[in-house]
């Protein structure tokens, strides 16, 4: 069986473009693998679960029997020792779970709006 002589060249322009507007559609285009909307999904979802629980833990910090002495410690804590410092007030804990969440702490610091932080 004979191929027309354009053929060959036919084929490989083909394969160019295909390359081509792959890379372009996974650069400029926002073309996503099923693993990288995997991860963004589950990073926006962690982080929309963060937001519906500061409530909880505002609400947590207002019925805490300790809240002044809790509140004076995060105060005086630096900014760089006040996650671990709101962590330490189990404030950060989420119903559930043993152990506090750094994202919840740091958006429960801002719910609390200590000293303008």
């Amino acid at each position: 069986m004979t191929f027309p002589e354009w053929t060959k060249p036919g084929v490989f322009g083909a394969l160019v473009g295909a390359v081509a507007i792959s890379v372009l559609g996974f650069t400029w285009g926002g073309w996503t693998t099923a693993g990288s909307a995997d991860k963004k999904a589950q990073n926006l979802a962690a982080e929309e679960v963060t937001l519906a629980m500061v409530p909880v833990c505002l609400n947590l910090s207002e019925a805490d029997t300790e809240r002044a002495a809790k509140l004076a410690t995060l105060q005086e804590a630096s900014s760089f020792q006040r996650r671990k410092a709101m962590m330490e007030t189990g404030w950060a804990t989420q119903p559930g779970t043993d152990a506090p969440s750094q994202d919840l702490a740091d958006a429960c610091l801002v719910g609390l709006e200590l000293d303008g932080s």
